[in-house]
């Protein structure tokens, strides 16, 4: 699926249930009505593809790195997450994942579950992005 380019144009989310569930690999196999809303991706379109569709260029590596270290372990990650969406636009939100486990705790996928954004948060967590991805680009 190519990925769209880039446009300097927020799209703010409401703060209303959206909802993704993925296998342990991130390939997305389930989302909701809000997801497809909010991304513009249709059911088709979205299910089958890995989460990282949805990667903005400006969010470091780094960030998800710690993510997947956490909810691989089976623990619960909570963090802000800048997202693009299928027409350029994109939108920040706080994203929970929960780790999905098996009758003998295995853990078999994840459930991601996002909030609105602390505004006044959110700015010092773009400086801190910022500063990581001039890290890994030196």
């Amino acid at each position: 699926m190519k990925r769209p380019t880039p446009l300097n144009e927020e799209v703010l989310f409401d703060g209303r249930s959206l909802i993704s569930e993925t296998d342990t690999k991130g390939i997305i196999t389930f989302i909701n009505r809000k997801f497809t809303e909010m991304t513009l991706y249709t059911k088709e379109e979205a299910i089958g593809q890995p989460h990282s569709i949805l990667r903005h260029p400006d969010m470091p590596k780094a960030a998800f790195e710690g993510m997947w270290k956490i909810i691989q372990g089976g623990k619960t990650w909570e963090g802000y997450v800048k997202n693009l969406r299928k027409d350029g636009k994109y939108y920040w939100v706080v994203v929970n994942i929960v780790p999905k486990l098996d009758e003998t705790g295995e853990v078999i996928g994840y459930i991601a579950s996002r909030k609105m954004p602390d505004r006044i948060r959110l700015q010092t967590i773009i400086n801190q992005y910022k500063s990581m991805i001039d890290e890994e680009k030196s």
